[in-house]
């Protein structure tokens, strides 16, 4: 019997008999060490190690075209050069372009914030009730030497303005430095990138391993690459029809709101949240009602669970097969761990770790833990075949 005319319980049974589960308790500890120290150098050192793994992530989503353009024998400079400015000057060209209008909504918040607060005044009594049942469980709260928590304190400082004109200037200075960073690392890598794999090939001992080094590599540029392209497509899509339900609903600056849907949906989970508070603000700065404030937000929901859940799980279903439980895990870990990039390439770096445990063998129980569920039924019924009678 062929290899894909086989009962989905069948495949599934050998797969779980061909998984070898680490014996050595050393060799676990060690693991994990390993893996908390890197991860220990991954917090010390972000300025230089996040701008390297953007522009790593961003070489496999223009790996394609770099080898299209090359095709055409275009030098490999020029070629590498010709798409960082592609990439970053659409992103300036989208920056210019909502700049203005975000200005503009900008301005309107501190006039707009009384409305707010008139059209959420129904959540007052709600919000009073807690926030007194929060003082009376800190107020009753022991702390050290049997007394109870003091009261807090509110400090009034004159220099807040200084302060934040501070931490404006020292943010910028932070992101045009990574920016520089991670536009240095994606030329050379796109340049340069494959001497690594190439003497990483050179150096090992035998053919067997030469050849699982070569496709773990091809697979993680394939993958990644499809991943991005679709996601990107996805989004793209996602801002397209945000920005058409903005203009139809009368919000306006379309473009503005098509850009941060579009932007938004690269972070899993925090990115659509983000953008239904977002909306739901636009739409109480603008309307008069309650419901047609909340109808620009609903609308988007309506386009993100469309999207999210329908379509671009069934356009990476076939390769990507991660439990969502470790996705969201590594979203939350990897936001706290570098921020909102950390979030944007929480995804990538989960398929990355799938595809180099599921081709070496001891890793293999560690894949098959971060492969997302199949059908319940098959799965029960593998297992029970596994089991000794």
């Amino acid at each position: 019997m062929a290899e894909s005319e086989k009962p989905a319980e069948e495949k599934l049974g050998e797969d779980l008999e061909k998984i070898v589960l680490p014996r050595n308790p050393q060799t676990v500890f060690l693991g994990g060490l390993f893996v908390f120290a890197l991860l220990a150098c991954f917090y010390i050192a972000a300025d230089i190690i996040l701008p390297f793994v953007l522009a790593f992530v961003m070489s496999m989503l223009l790996q394609p075209a770099m080898r299209r353009l090359q095709k055409w024998r275009i030098p490999k400079m020029l070629a590498a050069a010709v798409m960082i400015l592609a990439v970053f000057g659409t992103i300036v060209i989208i920056g210019a372009g909502i700049s203005g209008p975000a200005a503009t909504w900008a301005a309107k918040l501190p006039e707009g914030i009384p409305r707010v607060q008139e059209k959420l005044s129904f959540l007052r009594a709600p919000i009073a009730a807690v926030q007194r049942l929060l003082q009376r469980v800190e107020n009753a709260a022991p702390v050290a030497g049997g007394t109870t928590a003091p009261a807090a304190i509110t400090v009034k400082t004159t220099d807040g303005q200084n302060s934040f004109l501070n931490a404006v200037v020292t943010g910028t200075r932070n992101f045009a430095s990574g920016l520089l960073t991670t536009i240095l690392f994606l030329f050379f890598l796109l340049v340069s990138g494959d001497i690594f794999l190439r003497r990483l090939v050179e150096i090992l001992p035998s053919f067997a391993e030469k050849r699982l080094t070569m496709e773990i590599s091809n697979q993680i540029e394939q993958d990644i690459s499809m991943y991005l392209t679709t996601v990107t497509i996805m989004n793209a899509i996602v801002g397209i029809l945000t920005g058409l339900v903005m203009w139809a609903t009368g919000v306006g600056d379309p473009f503005l709101w098509g850009a941060v849907a579009f932007l938004l949906n690269y972070v899993p989970i925090i990115g659509w949240l983000t953008g239904i508070v977002t909306f739901i603000l636009a739409g109480m700065l603008t309307f008069e009602t309650l419901g047609e404030a909340l109808l620009p937000a609903g609308l988007y929901l309506l386009i993100h669970i469309a999207e999210g859940e329908t379509v671009t799980p069934m356009l990476l279903a076939r390769r990507f097969t991660l439990n969502p439980v470790i996705v969201v895990m590594s979203l939350v870990f990897w936001f706290w761990m570098w921020g909102v990039p950390g979030a944007i390439i929480a995804v990538p770096m989960l398929v990355m770790v799938k595809i180099v445990c599921d081709r070496i063998r001891p890793l293999q129980a560690f894949g098959h833990f971060l492969s997302g569920a199949r059908d319940p039924e098959v799965a029960a019924k593998a297992v029970e075949s596994a089991e000794p009678t």
